[in-house]
């Protein structure tokens, strides 16, 4: 009586399979990692001769004496919100440009930040390249 099984196992592994999964997933990462972008990089801003309107954002301007001013008009701190909504409309597709000077306290730019969270406003924070 034969007692063996009809299959045999063949003991030698081939490796092609995994060194397919490896370079695939070598292959995925390095694309992905180009796609991701870091946001500490300083970038160089283009300089324009000319003035734009845009009638798309809102400039809220903070002086470095905590002076506020909603596009060229100055607001009291108190009715900054206010005026802000008013602004913007009812539709809130505005967004909004915060530009403090360097020597602002940090307090008065998170104002602004915070009532743009808080009315769900489209935010940029603009800073000037080197």
């Amino acid at each position: 009586m034969n007692l063996r099984g009809r299959n045999k196992v063949d003991p030698s592994f081939n490796m092609s399979s995994m060194t397919d999964i490896v370079f695939l997933l070598l292959i995925f990462f390095m694309l992905t990692s180009t796609l991701v972008t870091v946001s500490a990089i300083d970038v160089l801003l283009p300089k324009a001769g000319g003035k734009t309107e845009n009638s798309t954002s809102i400039a809220v301007t903070i002086t470095k004496n905590s002076f506020f001013y909603l596009d060229k008009t100055k607001v009291k701190p108190g009715n900054l919100e206010r005026a802000i909504l008013q602004k913007v409309g009812p539709n809130k597709k505005k967004t909004l440009v915060i530009r403090g000077d360097q020597n602002v306290a940090y307090k008065n730019v998170m104002k602004v930040i915070d009532i743009a969270n808080r009315n769900k406003l489209k935010m940029i924070l603009a800073v000037k390249g080197k």
